[in-house]
């Protein structure tokens, strides 16, 4: 099975599918599913949205990202279903990142599953990532 994927506007996604994504790749542990207005809103400021869908158009996966397209690119969520995780589509997307800010770096934060993930397609550990929290 193949897949196809695309730059898209986030505010135009069928919310409830990219929910459905991210309840069925696990980032729906660590993201506010339940706050419809928020995650619409975090779709829709997002500016740069990549969708990753089957031929006969399924959300398989997405990208959430923030750009100055220049210096750096925030990915803020990568989200793939479960069912089709190690079948190269989280690669492909952030390979798809890239391409759309190639003299950008790329920062992320890792799911805890994914810790050891990211080491073993290029990326490295930055050790002085601050949060704070609302």
């Amino acid at each position: 099975m193949s897949w196809k994927i695309d730059r898209v506007d986030g505010a135009a996604l069928d919310l409830d599918e990219v929910l459905g994504v991210y309840r069925a790749s696990g980032l729906g542990e660590r993201r506010p599913i339940a706050e419809r207005e928020r995650f619409a809103a975090m779709l829709a400021h997002a500016n740069l949205v990549l969708a990753a869908r089957d031929d006969d158009g399924t959300l398989l996966g997405i990208v959430r990202a923030v750009s100055d397209f220049s210096y750096v690119t925030y990915l803020s969520d990568i989200a793939v279903i479960r069912d089709r995780q190690r079948s190269g589509i989280g690669r492909a997307l952030i390979d798809a990142t890239r391409a759309e800010a190639p003299a950008a770096k790329l920062v992320l934060l890792s799911a805890p599953a994914a810790v050891d993930y990211y080491p073993h397609i290029g990326f490295t550990r930055h050790d002085s990532a601050w949060v704070l929290n609302p």
